[in-house]
């Protein structure tokens, strides 16, 4: 099948556009976006900026991408979108372009799932497989790992990291990272479980998910330090690259300011 173009839309001439694209009624396609093949905008979508969207995507009513970052220091600097194969943006979904304060560019994977009304912030990089829920919002610089997710009504502070395969619950209010492999909930969110039913449906091990519980425990039921926690658990057997991976995030997220590991901004005060 040929790209086809509702009569409505206003698609600009020098737009890329592969095949088999369609564009409904009332879209704008601005000058400098590329879409891949196979790629659906529904109608009253708007996609603009410097903006490389790939193949299989399919992008509803009224969604933005690609717009100007919310963020007063931009200066009109020519930032960009980058969105890879397979991904749903439900109704309403935004996401800005990045900002000068790192590379430029916000970065989304494969195969994500966005719901309605979900914010992905200036200079976000997000992995593959995340599922996002209704009204979530991600503030400025937010990294999220492969096969996370993250329930309705979440707003996730700038900076904050959010581990691989970890979960967050409804309506929680993120302002430091979330460990991988862990459940995150509440006002502010904590780690509160090791995420067992989603290592499950990932086909981890029986051992691994074993040792991210009594990781877990460890680390935020008995809170026995993070140096204890290590020397107990890399001393107890093979050094699981589950658990290595879980330590080396942790350790990183020590390094920022505000249990944010990429929040390396130097305070006020200082």
């Amino acid at each position: 099948m040929s790209t086809t173009i509702a009569q409505t839309a206003v698609v600009d001439p020098r737009a890329k556009l592969g095949k088999n694209v369609r564009v409904g009624h009332f879209c704008v396609i601005g000058p400098e976006v590329t879409i891949g093949d196979n790629t659906i905008i529904e109608d009253h979508a708007v996609v603009c900026g410097i903006t490389s969207i790939g193949d299989d995507n399919h992008i509803f009513h009224g969604c933005v991408i690609g717009s100007a970052p919310q963020d007063t220091g931009y200066t009109e600097a020519p930032t960009r979108v980058e969105i890879g194969h397979g991904n749903t943006f439900r109704e309403h979904c935004t996401v800005n372009r990045g900002t000068e304060k790192e590379v430029g560019l916000t970065r989304i994977g494969d195969n994500n799932f966005f719901m309605i009304g979900t914010h992905i912030a200036h200079d976000c990089v997000l992995g593959d497989r995340i599922v996002i829920a209704n009204n979530s919002m991600l503030g400025g610089h937010v990294h999220i790992g492969n096969d996370v997710t993250i329930s309705g009504g979440v707003a996730v502070h700038h900076f904050a990291s959010i581990g691989q395969l970890s979960f967050v619950g409804g309506l929680s209010r993120v302002l430091q990272d979330v460990p991988p492999f862990m459940i995150a909930d509440g006002n502010p969110a904590r780690p509160r479980a090791a995420n067992v039913v989603g290592l499950k449906r990932h086909d981890y091990s029986k051992e691994d998910i074993e040792v991210l519980s009594r990781a877990y425990k460890l680390l935020y039921r008995t809170r026995v330090g993070i140096e204890t926690a290590r020397g107990e658990l890399f001393g107890s057997g093979p050094i699981r690259p589950v658990l290595k991976h879980l330590f080396d995030f942790i350790d990183h997220t020590v390094g920022g300011r505000n249990g944010r590991g990429r929040d390396r901004r130097r305070s006020i005060a200082a």
